[in-house]
């Protein structure tokens, strides 16, 4: 008995011994990188192995920088280190060396999500594919948009879905014509059905729609979930989604090749099956890449238009008053064109705005490929880098009233992507859609304001988690603005 006792001690002992070195080797690893980096930046690197990535994650308005930043950037200055996501890392809410940053891709400095990503968008998808891969998807992806955006065709399922989604709040409406709609949803599905009818050829009344936005909508929540692999979990849920939509689109895939030459749809699949560039993972990779951004980026914007338009009388009434304009000068069923978007000035100032102002995309993640002296500041090499492009959009030294809605500030201003405006990224990774949803917002809106008035049904606002969303779905009130003909 006394040697079992014994014996039991020297387990118990081991055991702690063992607890305690794994501790200190924990303690050791995380803050080793202050000790060994004395020239980094400035910053904390918080608790070992949580750091500081809870209190960045922390949810707030996404047209303000939260509490996180906002307390280091008035600590440390905007460019400071922390240790977020598992790893010691640079935050930059610099706009110059965010632009060194995005301009040095693949020389200094390389995309790097977190793992669990990859395993939810595949190894194939164009948002982690590194080097030559990228760049080669990326060309098509580039491709492809410029063929289409200005497409009649293209423009016209647009306006024919648009017409659909819109009218068909008039039908369900209430005796009265008035409904309250939750906005979020019905942008989603405006935008879903754009996109699945330019990747796959698809209509929103084939039972293979339904499917795939079923499965797609599961692939969405795990995406933006807690990366634990466990049966019933969002995360395990997404991974398995992705699994049954690539099933599907390899089933649609094999049926057009079996159809041949004749069966062609004009779509980006088309596109894809004559390229021998693509593996067919990578083919499906790229539909399922096309998907989300069509999908995501394009509900969201519209969504914000529509939030921040609500609470200015005064800009929605300038978006109508151009709007009706353009319609004017057309016919009752003429379909809106390419030269009609070109007129939409102030609704493309309206679009920047919302998109400084709403912040879809705060940050990106990015890796030092090796020691980067910048300035002032030493990256060291191996470090996690996050560009936070929030923090330049709102900074009022750059944007004069930063926290106020005022589409007029791009009045005469460059429209497109600059240091101080980077909404989609920039350099080599610049989203390639990003033209695509403003073509898409804009024929959107143009049936929005000139048939409906709408107001904000209660308090909501986007919220960056750090994704955005909008809490309560962005519930409106919604009337029409004439008998319906």
């Amino acid at each position: 008995m006394m040697m079992m006792m014994m014996a039991g001690e020297h387990v118990l002992a081991a055991l702690g011994t063992l607890l305690l070195a794994s501790l200190l080797t924990l303690v050791l690893n995380h803050f080793l990188p202050l000790l060994l980096n004395p020239k980094a930046p400035r910053g904390s690197f918080g608790w070992p192995l949580l750091g500081e990535t809870l209190r960045f994650l922390t949810p707030h308005a996404s047209n303000t920088l939260g509490g996180f930043l906002e307390d280091h950037c008035s600590r440390y200055g905007r460019v400071f280190k922390s240790h977020l996501f598992c790893t010691p890392t640079v935050v930059s809410c610099d706009q110059d060396l965010n632009h060194f940053i995005l301009q040095n891709e693949e020389r200094l400095f390389q995309c790097s999500y977190p793992r669990p990503i990859h395993g939810i968008l595949g190894k194939s998808s164009m948002l982690v594919v590194l080097g030559e891969d990228h760049k080669r998807l990326r060309n098509l992806a580039l491709a492809l948009v410029t063929s289409t955006k200005l497409k009649p065709s293209y423009l016209g399922d647009i306006e024919k879905i648009a017409l659909h989604v819109v009218g068909a709040w008039r039908r369900h409406g209430s005796s009265g014509g008035v409904r309250v709609v939750a906005f979020c949803e019905e942008a989603r599905k405006f935008a879903f059905s754009v996109i699945v009818k330019q990747v796959l050829g698809l209509s929103p009344e084939e039972p293979v729609t339904a499917r795939i936005l079923e499965d797609f909508l599961a692939f969405m929540k795990g995406l933006i979930s807690f990366p634990l692999y466990i049966p019933g979990t969002p995360y395990a849920k997404a991974v398995r989604a992705r699994e049954r939509i690539s099933s599907t689109v390899k089933g649609i895939i094999k049926e057009r090749r079996s159809a041949g030459s004749w069966n062609k749809q004009g779509d980006f699949l088309d596109v894809l099956l004559s390229s021998n560039e693509l593996s067919d993972e990578e083919k499906v990779s790229f539909v399922l890449d096309s998907l989300l951004g069509g999908y995501e980026t394009t509900s969201l914007l519209i969504s914000m238009v529509v939030y921040f338009l609500g609470q200015s009388a005064q800009d929605l009434d300038l978006v109508k008053r151009e709007h009706d304009s353009i319609r004017s000068n057309k016919g009752k069923e003429e379909c809106l064109t390419s030269e009609d978007y070109k007129k939409m000035e102030y609704t493309q100032q309206v679009i920047n705005e919302a998109l400084r102002c709403g912040n879809i995309v705060k940050f990106v993640h990015r890796k030092a490929l090796k020691d980067v002296k910048y300035k002032e500041y030493l990256i060291p090499s191996g470090w996690k880098v996050l560009p936070v492009f929030t923090a330049v959009h709102l900074n009022p030294s750059l944007h004069g009233d930063a926290q106020q809605f005022q589409p007029c500030r791009w009045e005469g201003t460059s429209q497109g992507t600059s240091k101080r405006f980077t909404p989609f990224g920039g350099g080599p990774r610049l989203c390639p859609g990003s033209e695509l949803a403003k073509v898409e917002t804009a024929f959107f809106l143009h049936h929005l304001v000139l048939n409906y008035r709408w107001r904000i049904d209660g308090d909501d606002i986007p919220m960056a988690y750090p994704y955005v969303e909008f809490q309560r779905g962005l519930p409106i009130e919604i009337e029409p603005t004439s008998p319906e003909s």
